[in-house]
């Protein structure tokens, strides 16, 4: 199924809520350092209720390690600045999704490496920032599963 990965995420309920979603859904997290919390934080744990031990999660010491398990995969970068609306692009079983920390992203040079029609964002009215990542992962990912007929889901 799918991956979805977070590069250096910094709010420890958002990945807890991640969690919870990627335990629901069958998709593997993988967490890339620095991290902006421990694995064993309250609100981490909180977020995720008792769901951790369904969820597959992976962590990366750094991008390039976790990058390079995906070599022969196709990788989306999720982003406010993505130049392609997340619902237009056509998802397949094993892509892999990419977010960035929330407070400012996906760096540009890392955006930039992404072919740019793999460069996805979600609409927003236009003087909003940014939608909650946590929020931002599900409706990602319950997108590509949809295009998928919701895989193993049911």
């Amino acid at each position: 199924m799918f991956d979805l990965i977070l590069y250096q995420p910094e709010i420890p309920p958002n990945t807890g809520n991640i969690i919870r979603l990627c335990a629901n859904t069958g998709v593997r997290l993988h967490l890339v350092k620095p991290l902006g919390f421990s694995l064993d934080d309250k609100q981490l744990v909180r977020a995720g209720l008792d769901y951790h031990e369904f969820a597959t999660i992976s962590v990366h010491d750094s991008w390039t390690e976790c990058v390079d398990r995906f070599k022969d995969r196709r990788l989306f970068a999720v982003s406010t600045r993505g130049t392609r609306r997340y619902d237009l692009a056509e998802y397949a079983k094993n892509d892999v999704f990419v977010f960035g920390p929330e407070t400012r992203g996906l760096p540009v040079a890392l955006l930039e490496s992404f072919p740019r029609e793999r460069r996805l964002r979600l609409p927003m009215q236009p003087n909003s920032r940014s939608l909650n990542l946590s929020n931002a992962a599900a409706v990602m990912i319950y997108e590509a599963l949809r295009q998928v007929q919701f895989g193993d889901c049911r």
